[in-house]
């Protein structure tokens, strides 16, 4: 009796089990029929926006992407292959998601000059929390709400201003001078230099003393783990955004931890350079005049949140100022390719609008590329000549279809900081030092969020008047 009692009620909880399991596999599959259904009504939605033919209907175009991104082509590329197939706005699906790419002029003015239209939250949620580990929060960046938004930037505006950078540059030229010492060293023992990596340096030493107050001393100092962890932040920020699957396949976990990391080390490192400066601050001490110093003047709370956000911000800098030099270096391969850095930016529209005569449902993205942009001859002539000519103060200007720092009142925060600090280090090189590119390179592009140099750009860097080994 006892073992037949064991067995019934075995069985009793099996066909439970096996009953709770059939219940979960019927709402797993409504569920999946419902968002199926879902993807339909959004198709339907916006399908009459010219398009390219979607690879899957739950996964849109996504395949597509990922194939150029596996493949380390920029995806750029294909967005403008499509703008010229397509138009001046094209549909992009993404399993329940649209975007669409828009090259109008028109358009671009009304959105980017206007705070009506927010930033995109899809895109900008993946930046406040990064794997699930936390890296920009809530700040300048990531903040829907424009009044919000508009009291955090009032804040940081005092600190970014013409008027502050100009008393720090004596940290511009000290930091410049560094690497004038630097590239001197390697002239004289003709060691070849590479010129990203310099230039990386060089950036993240300046924003560190003129932000922050610290002594990185990077071109000298080569165990620093802040280049490295800048690198994979913006690396995971690119996958988490294109590949909403990325994080589920188990052979991106290592990846995946290291970003982590990464994050980490930036936000446990500028809390405890804020807290130090906090703590000097009550005590009296004299402290630094610096961004650091500026800000805590007004800002109660977000401090960590722009500590992140500069020392990433750095980079673009660093690659602008490697495409400078990889176009001086006069080679056929390169005078055909121009790089803005940040490829662009997108803006949420929350209303019906009509964009190119194309009536556009509230509830999509609105991406805006600058890379297609600079590209299109219907907006310059010969586009992808290198042609300084065109940004000659006489010069027409372009209209809304240039914007290497976006546009209205979400500009770049930082645009009067990187253009200073690009024009004081490619001052001095020029006027000191002749360099030229070692032979054998890629002139690839790597795409790692912002654009950059795949090469590294290497050169041989002599004196200038001096004349070329043989």
């Amino acid at each position: 009796y006892l073992v037949f009692g064991n067995m019934t009620l075995f069985h009793l909880i099996a066909g439970w089990i096996g009953y709770l399991l059939i219940c979960l596999l019927g709402l797993i599959l409504i569920a999946f029929l419902c968002f199926c259904l879902y993807i339909k009504y959004i198709h339907l939605k916006y399908d009459h926006i010219p398009g390219p033919p979607r690879d899957s209907f739950i996964f849109g175009h996504l395949p597509t992407i990922q194939r150029e991104m596996s493949n380390d082509r920029v995806v750029h590329d294909k967005f403008l292959e499509w703008s010229e197939t397509y138009g001046p706005v094209y549909r992009i699906n993404g399993m329940h998601v649209v975007m669409l790419c828009v090259t109008c002029p028109e358009t671009t003015k009304e959105v980017l000059m206007s705070p009506k239209y927010p930033k995109d939250s899809l895109f900008y949620k993946r930046l406040f929390n990064l794997f699930g580990q936390r890296f920009l929060g809530s700040g300048l960046v990531t903040a829907q709400n424009h009044d919000e938004w508009y009291k955090q930037r009032r804040i940081m505006d005092p600190a970014f201003s013409s008027l502050h950078l100009r008393g720090q540059m004596g940290a511009f030229n000290e930091r410049a001078e560094r690497l004038m010492d630097k590239l001197a060293d390697m002239a004289d023992t003709n060691t070849a230099a590479n010129m990203q990596h310099m230039f990386n340096c060089v950036t993240l030493d300046v924003i560190t003393k003129v932000a922050f107050g610290v002594e990185l001393d990077l071109l000298n100092k080569s165990d620093s783990p802040f280049p490295n962890a800048i690198e994979m932040c913006l690396k995971g920020i690119v996958h988490s955004v294109r590949d909403f699957t990325f994080q589920f396949y188990p052979k991106n976990k290592k990846f995946i931890n290291e970003v982590k990391k990464s994050c980490q080390l930036l936000r446990s490192t500028g809390r405890q350079w804020i807290n130090e400066r906090k703590m000097a601050v009550q005590n009296g001490e004299d402290v630094p005049k610096d961004i650091l110093t500026q800000i805590l003047k007004t800002a109660g709370k977000g401090m960590l949140y722009a500590f992140v956000l500069i020392l990433t911000g750095q980079e673009t800098t660093a690659n602008q100022l490697a495409f400078a030099v990889m176009e001086l270096g006069r080679l056929p391969e390169i005078l055909t390719k121009l790089y803005p850095t940040a490829p662009g930016t997108s803006r949420f529209i929350p209303n019906d609008i009509v964009i190119n005569g194309i009536p556009i449902p509230a509830g999509v993205t609105c991406v805006f590329n600058s890379y297609v942009c600079g590209r299109l001859d219907k907006f310059f002539e010969d586009p992808l000549k290198f042609d300084p000519e065109r940004f000659h103060p006489d010069a027409a200007k372009p209209y809304y279809c240039y914007y290497p720092f976006a546009l209205g009142p979400r500009s770049c925060l930082g645009q009067t900081f990187a253009q200073m600090e690009a024009k004081v280090v490619m001052a001095k090189l020029l006027q000191r030092f002749d360099f030229s590119l070692l032979p054998g390179q890629s002139f690839d592009v790597l795409d790692t969020g912002s654009l950059r140099p795949k090469s590294g750009v290497v050169c041989n860097i002599r004196h200038r008047g001096q004349t070329p080994a043989a």
